[in-house]
């Protein structure tokens, strides 16, 4: 009796060919993808961010009704000047916060995956460990950016509104304030690069987060100013740049060794730079 071969109906051939069964290249915009979902899925994120605007606003407001209420008493030169109205409406306790928050955030974007051992999955998946880093700068730039320009504008808002129950109110255009308002709004993604490189150098989160407050909020502290040993290394951090486009030093004759606008828009660009630069050198050469 003859036996019949029976055969799988769904039975397929192996695939053939170069680049068969291999997975196409991750692209960038899917690790930026990627970041964006890390960031949003932490509900620790958004309380910060919230936090950090309120307390912004807060200070705005706080330092315009004190100002509301001593105007009266300013001479006639000092209600002239307006010199406290930009004061107000980016005080130097709310973005020290600020700083502080944005800072931190981007360290622990990449501290945090070394601490938890996440960093070996995602060099597994994504073995350009350059992009990687490329892709957690994109989004946090992007995030503190449009949070930066929020609270920025909002403050500026809140305390001006406040002020003009004196007339003491200045407009977006007037003197210094639009560059002030640009200066805030990026205070954030400057703290935010400058945590993610130290990050990124470091590995360690309390360390990381440790570090970027020394050199963002204390150091400037550190360096006065107005003594010519330490003014020129004073000028290149990134606070003392926010206070003089701020004008929260007051004005330039106030002060023997006054940076100018060009040299502190330069820190801002610089800082991110070096510390995006360093960071991929460091990724790429060292093992996870």
């Amino acid at each position: 009796m003859a036996t019949r071969t029976t055969r799988s109906p769904r039975a397929r051939a192996p695939l053939a060919g170069p680049g068969a069964g291999t997975l196409p290249p991750v692209r960038f915009r899917d690790l930026v993808g990627s970041e964006w979902i890390k960031i949003r899925s932490l509900r620790s994120s958004a309380w910060a961010l919230g936090l950090v605007a309120l307390f912004v606003l807060g200070a705005s407001a706080v330092a315009a009704l004190a100002d509301y209420r001593d105007f009266p008493q300013l001479d006639p030169e000092q209600q002239a000047e307006h010199v406290f109205s930009l004061h107000d409406a980016f005080p130097p306790e709310g973005y020290l916060v600020l700083m502080l928050a944005a800072g931190t955030l981007g360290a622990i974007s990449i501290a945090g995956e070394y601490g938890s051992g996440m960093i070996r999955t995602t060099t597994v998946a994504v073995p350009a460990r350059g992009s990687v880093i490329l892709a957690k700068a994109t989004v946090l730039t992007l995030l503190w950016t449009a949070v930066g320009t929020l609270v920025a504008a909002a403050s500026f808002l809140l305390s001006q509104s406040i002020l003009d129950g004196r007339d003491a109110a200045i407009a977006v255009t007037g003197p210094g304030a639009f560059t002030a308002l640009a200066a805030s709004a990026l205070l954030g993604p400057v703290s935010a690069l400058v945590g993610l490189g130290l990050g990124t150098l470091i590995r360690h989160g309390a360390t990381t987060v440790l570090a970027a407050v020394l050199l963002l909020l204390v150091l400037p502290m550190l360096l006065p100013p107005n003594k010519p040993s330490t003014a020129d290394l004073n000028h290149t951090l990134v606070l003392s740049a926010w206070q003089r486009l701020t004008r929260t030093w007051g004005s330039p004759a106030a002060v023997d060794h006054y940076a100018s606008y060009a040299g502190s828009w330069t820190v801002y660009a610089l800082w991110p730079l070096v510390a995006l630069t360093l960071a991929v050198l460091v990724v790429r050469r060292r093992d996870v």
